[in-house]
């Protein structure tokens, strides 16, 4: 365990206090879990975060210790508007978490992302981009001075020194998730399943004081198979905006969808017009090709970001995609 929590502090400070509170409920330690999460409350507190002072995407200055994290159960990303491939993946899979905490959010649980990308994300900027992504209340859009951001990645252990030169606006893409209160602090991958985020989200980091109303028994689960690789990236890349076969995914109160439903999407378009988007779709864009355009306008300018798939990624995303619909269309 010394090892681990050396480890994690080399890459993460917050990280070192799960291996502590793990070890402080674990029976036999001698310290009650308490007063372990007392003192991770205490240490992750105000003389450890960085109280910096950001512009929400509604226009309200707040600080990012005192009116954002004190106390409260929060998920964290950094971001930038412009990005044309993982951003957008990690907005739209959080928008996902959200529909399944549902008012949750904003009551007990709390989403932030925040800029890297400061000069050009402006309020306005943000405003538009949380629009595009339908997100609901308790999740905001921060922008604020550059260095202070910088500062604020370095303490949630999300800042990549490698990454930055020249301006590179690469970086790392952990969610950090926690709970300031009892000092339990993660990082996560944002693109998990998002119903393993909301449990981690609403259930864990509330120590599961909150009943599962659908709560089953392990009896009844269902045998468990391996994925092919196109399943599995449809799972992790594409289910955020779409289904095969289950209708068109809507958000906000305007129910806007995000994607298309793809079933039967291999019979509606040519294979090499399929491949050609999937590889890259930045450039059809640019093309003017006159079906993205017309998807353009058809889902609010949400378009599908570059994942940078390799020729076998993309063949393998497209046989699932061709597999997947006949099977769904057979049970119809």
């Amino acid at each position: 365990m010394r090892a681990f929590a050396l480890k994690s502090l080399a890459v993460c400070p917050l990280l070192a206090l799960l291996a502590l509170c793990l070890a402080a409920d674990a029976p036999g330690s001698g310290s009650p879990g308490a007063s372990a999460r007392q003192r991770g409350g205490a240490r992750w507190g105000a003389s450890y975060f960085p109280n910096i002072s950001l512009v929400t995407h509604e226009g309200k200055t707040v600080r990012f210790f005192d009116d954002l994290v004190k106390d409260k159960v929060v998920a964290i990303n950094f971001i930038f508007t412009s990005c044309p491939d993982s951003c957008p993946l990690e907005t739209a899979r959080l928008a996902e978490v959200q529909r399944i905490l549902g008012d949750r959010v904003g009551r007990d649980v709390f989403f932030y992302s925040i800029s890297i990308d400061p000069a050009h994300d402006t309020r306005e900027v943000l405003e538009a981009y949380a629009k595009k992504f339908h997100v609901g209340p308790g999740w905001l859009f921060l922008t604020g001075d550059e260095a202070e951001i910088t500062e604020l990645r370095k303490k949630l252990g999300v800042f990549m020194e490698e990454l930055q030169q020249d301006g590179s606006t690469d970086h790392n893409l952990s969610l950090v998730i926690g709970n300031q209160a009892t000092g339990r602090w993660m990082k996560v991958s944002p693109f998990e399943n998002p119903y393993v985020l909301a449990t981690q989200l609403g259930s864990w980091l509330h120590n599961w004081k909150q009943a599962d109303p659908d709560q089953k028994s392990y009896a009844d689960a269902p045998k468990l198979r391996k994925p092919s690789q196109g399943e599995t990236l449809f799972r992790t890349r594409c289910s955020p905006c779409h289904t095969i076969g289950g209708g068109e995914i809507v958000v906000g109160a305007s129910k806007q969808p995000l994607g298309p439903d793809l079933l039967g999407v291999t019979q509606k378009r040519p294979r090499d017009w399929l491949a050609r988007w999937l590889a890259d779709p930045e450039r059809m864009l640019a093309e003017k090709d006159p079906i993205v355009m017309e998807l353009r306008t058809t889902y609010n300018g949400v378009l599908m970001p570059n994942m940078r798939l390799n020729e076998v990624e993309v063949d393998a995303l497209i046989e699932y995609l061709d597999t997947e619909s006949r099977r769904v269309a057979s049970t119809r």
